[in-house]
């Protein structure tokens, strides 16, 4: 991926510069798993139900609530995703980094058709809000994920150090 703080990314019209910076911090959410053990990435490290695992899981209802619901005005229901952002953190047994890790990446290459689709001054018809422009979607999205990959940061540097005092 380029360097979304190169010059070059000065003058770009807004609408690519918040396509480049949300896939800068997808790239970060999906390797943030990377090298941890399944137990490591169940780790309950904050007083929430909080975890790594759950933060990628949660992203992943992100993703389809904001380039599917939105996009599309198709119930969660219809998307088979869980109601309430709070449900999208809950782990079911089966749920392991690759699979949720394939899950994200899945719902990113959804997102990024209904993008692709879609002129950069849409107007979205499908949330509760009522129709939203992209452009508010996308910075709503990149705030967002890049509210999640500093979770993501502080959750990985304790589960490191806890691997390190087990050591």
């Amino acid at each position: 991926m380029p360097n979304p703080d190169s010059t070059a990314h000065h003058a770009p019209h807004p609408a690519q510069l918040a396509d480049e910076f949300i896939e800068q911090h997808r790239k970060m959410l999906l390797e943030c798993l990377d090298g941890l053990s399944e137990t490591e990435a169940k780790m309950h490290l904050v007083s929430s139900k909080t975890t790594l695992l759950g933060l990628v899981k949660h992203v992943t209802f992100l993703e389809r609530v904001w380039f599917g619901e939105a996009v599309t005005g198709a119930s969660r229901a219809d998307l088979g995703i869980v109601q309430t952002p709070d449900q999208s953190f809950d782990l079911a047994a089966e749920d392991t980094i690759e699979s949720i890790q394939r899950a994200y990446r899945d719902a990113i290459s959804l997102s990024r058709t209904a993008r692709a689709e879609l002129a950069d001054d849409a107007l979205l018809p499908g949330n509760r809000r009522g129709p939203l422009p992209l452009a508010w979607v996308q910075l709503h999205v990149l705030r967002e994920l890049a509210q999640h990959c500093g979770h993501a940061d502080i959750l990985r540097e304790q589960i490191l150090q806890h691997r390190q005092q087990k050591a």
